[in-house]
């Protein structure tokens, strides 16, 4: 008879017995916990276990306890902590610190002692916007100006910087009406037209319509101060008044930290200096010339002046090597160089560049006299 075989087990009796019951959130919930309170745990004492194995081999290579650092609580005298700053030497759980205090790091709460959520910014000492908005030397432009506001969104932003600019150049609707009484509008003064550059009648007084100056270029033209000075040559004391020459400032498109350009027009420039100043065009023209004359009389006289010292020097240098070489006397001397010509010089007349020109009465050469 063979041995029996091992059979499979009944089934039990109760079904429910055998059938896993799923868990609860609650069990859910409670094992998680349980194994993060674990993590955390194991953790620190594995970080606590580095500490003291780094301690310990300070330690020994430094020789014992010699040139370590004491913790603070070994040197403070002091009863208590203040409530502002952070009391390192307690173990505090972080569920009873107030919820604006800042943290420090695992490896640095011994050497925390203040709470930096409680500090002021000083900015090194400086002064900044903020201490006083009114000095225009601490920033060069209102931050109103480059910073968008935070209430804003980029599409209000934009728009509102359009309207911004509409205003200033009182265009679109932002520029004046046109009044009922014909006798108050202001007219184009070429073509008579109602439509006028509200700006330029503001700032330059004068009233004129978009199309005539695009047609009349000789007239509304805008000239820049140095263009200004340098053609018509009128002065800075004229250019910046307002009350005689009237003009506009632009940006400058050099740099935008140069100084703003001033833009005149030219047909105003033209009647201020061919009207009041000059007199005429050909007689802008005379003064013109008569300056650059006096400019090329100025560079050349520069240029003799140059060329005399650069003889005189040359002379004295010529005057010293003649001195110190072999066989030499006295400047003036008659040595009898084996029947060599010595010059016998007359007096000094001057040429006509005020140059004084010496000639030797034998032979009849010149040089130039230059006083040592």
């Amino acid at each position: 008879m063979s041995e029996a075989r091992p059979s499979t087990p009944p089934p039990p009796s109760n079904p429910a017995l055998g059938r896993k019951v799923p868990l609860t959130p609650e069990q859910v919930k409670r094992i998680e916990i349980n194994r993060l309170k674990a993590k955390a745990l194991r953790a620190q004492k594995e970080a606590e276990a580095q500490r003291k194995a780094a301690d310990g081999a300070n330690n020994l290579s430094s020789g014992g306890n010699h040139g370590t650092k004491r913790p603070y609580s070994a040197i403070s005298t002091q009863a208590g902590v203040a409530p502002n700053q952070r009391d390192a030497r307690s173990n505090t759980p972080a569920a009873s610190r107030p919820l604006d205090s800042i943290e420090p790091a695992r490896n640095f709460t011994k050497y925390v002692e203040y709470d930096f959520s409680t500090m002021t910014d000083t900015k090194g000492g400086f002064l900044t916007v903020e201490d006083d908005p009114h000095n225009k030397a601490l920033h060069a432009r209102s931050t109103e100006e480059e910073s968008k506001p935070a209430h804003m969104t980029m599409k209000e932003w934009e728009r509102f910087q359009l309207l911004k600019k509409l205003r200033e150049q009182r265009s679109g609707p932002y520029q004046p009406a046109i009044s009922v009484y014909p006798e108050r509008n202001p007219k184009c003064r070429e073509c008579a037209s109602l439509e006028v550059d509200w700006q330029w009648l503001d700032l330059l007084r004068c009233a004129v319509c978009n199309s005539c100056k695009d047609k009349f270029p000789e007239k509304y033209s805008l000239l820049t101060k140095t263009e200004a000075a340098k053609d018509y040559l009128l002065t800075d004391p004229e250019l910046k008044d307002t009350e005689l020459l009237p003009h506009l400032e632009r940006p400058n498109p050099h740099k935008s930290t140069f100084h703003n350009m001033m833009l005149y027009l030219r047909y105003q420039l033209e009647e201020y200096a061919f009207g009041k100043k000059w007199g005429s065009a050909e007689k802008l023209d005379e003064a013109y010339e008569k300056r650059e004359e006096a400019k090329k009389k100025k560079k050349n006289e520069k240029f003799k002046s140059k060329l005399n010292e650069l003889k005189k020097r040359t002379r004295v240098e010529a005057y010293k090597r003649s001195k110190l070489s072999s066989g030499g006397g006295e400047f003036g001397d008659d040595l009898s160089n084996g029947g060599r010509h010595i010059h016998t010089w007359g007096r000094p007349i001057e040429d006509a560049d005020g140059v004084g020109v010496k000639s030797c009465v034998e032979c009849g050469m010149q040089v130039e006299e230059l006083e040592l």
